[in-house]
């Protein structure tokens, strides 16, 4: 626990922040947000006074957003992410840290493919569309972002390129058949004893796929993982109730099975290296955006070499299984240092206000 006289900024005034976001964003949010996104809005005048920094040089500090996904506009959930993102950005700023606040969309995918398809629209122009909205929404919003990257853009798909063929030069990767049941709604793969009444954990409907597929050796990273959670790395996963949830299911019967990591059975996508039939499984394509938007694989960039790996990523629980066991396996197998801490956004304000959990000053 934290004593009273290193509580650098009053828990009520953050607690405040936080609990207004949601007022803040229902206010805000209209139907109609298309305007282009321009710039990376500071402090504003109303910015609340907070204690004197340290002069002291203080670590440099990386935080993310999740990529918002472009199948839909943006939502109330989507602000409030914002929103807890920029108040840790803001006060780790007056700190006097080097911040770089991230976010962005994700653009690929089957789900995106069949939206735009429902729009009357192709993919590229569909997904465009939408991440203008989220753009505009982080204007709108005053979040501090540094940077807003797209999944489409040239700078990623170099990044995804660069770390598919490391992790299948250093033997990470092979093709085989996929087959058992898949979620469009989550782009996630489920086994049977993971379906509940007939669908995925989280409610969706899930289809039974059988088709070629490249795999990433994941089974080899179970004890690797599990070391990392529980030595290397105990803060990696917060609140502990996910973490709990993360362990045991790397401790499930035979544990980590392999990855598919490619679909064939529609186009939108990365193309696979050398067997263009094949896209970049859209999680692979994703969770790369956290690197790919320093300048990976130029990991001798000024902007790699000083911000990652990532001080936070803030996710939710759908996706936490991506970020905690997929994300830090890829970048083990590519010889990529993992992100520091990870948190599940919901119960947010809970962590970040109370003194035996000190998020802001990692």
């Amino acid at each position: 626990m934290l004593s009273s006289s290193r509580r650098l900024v009053s828990p009520t005034l953050l607690r405040t922040t936080l609990s207004s976001a949601s007022t803040l964003s229902r206010r805000i949010l209209s139907p109609s947000l298309s305007l282009p996104f321009t710039h990376s809005v500071r402090f504003s005048s109303s910015t609340p006074s907070l204690s004197t920094p340290s002069p002291t040089k203080k670590k440099p500090f990386f935080i993310t957003t999740p990529i918002y996904y472009v199948n839909g506009e943006p939502h109330l959930g989507h602000a409030y992410t914002s929103v807890l993102a920029d108040v840790i950005a803001r006060y780790n700023r007056h700190l006097g840290r080097d911040v770089h606040l991230l976010s962005g969309t994700d653009e690929h995918g089957q789900k995106v493919e069949q939206s735009a398809i429902q729009a009357g629209q192709s993919p590229i122009k569909f997904a465009t569309m939408n991440s203008a909205k989220f753009r505009h929404l982080m204007f709108r919003l005053n979040c501090s972002v540094d940077d807003f990257i797209r999944t489409t853009e040239d700078r990623h798909r170099d990044g995804v390129l660069a770390l598919w063929q490391k992790l299948e030069s250093d033997g990470w990767i092979y093709k085989g058949a996929y087959e058992g049941w898949y979620s469009i709604r989550d782009e996630a793969f489920y086994s049977d004893n993971e379906l509940v009444a007939g669908r995925a954990p989280t409610g969706a409907e899930v289809t039974w796929v059988k088709e070629e597929s490249y795999f990433f050796r994941l089974s080899a990273f179970t004890d690797r993982l599990l070391k990392f959670y529980e030595e290397d790395n105990p803060t990696f996963i917060a609140p502990s109730g996910r973490k709990k949830e993360v362990i045991a299911f790397l401790k499930q019967e035979g544990g980590l099975r392999d990855l598919s990591i490619s679909r064939t059975t529609f186009s939108w996508g990365i193309p696979v290296p050398g067997d263009p039939k094949h896209v970049v499984y859209v999680w692979l394509d994703a969770l790369t955006n956290y690197i790919s938007a320093l300048g990976y694989p130029n990991t001798d960039s000024d902007k790699f070499k000083t911000y990652w790996p990532a001080s936070v990523h803030i996710v939710g629980k759908d996706i936490l299984r991506f970020h905690a066991v997929f994300w830090p396996a890829f970048l083990m197998a590519a010889g990529l240092e993992p992100p520091k801490v990870r948190i599940y956004y919901h119960t947010i304000h809970k962590y970040v206000t109370h003194q035996r959990y000190p998020l802001l000053l990692l």
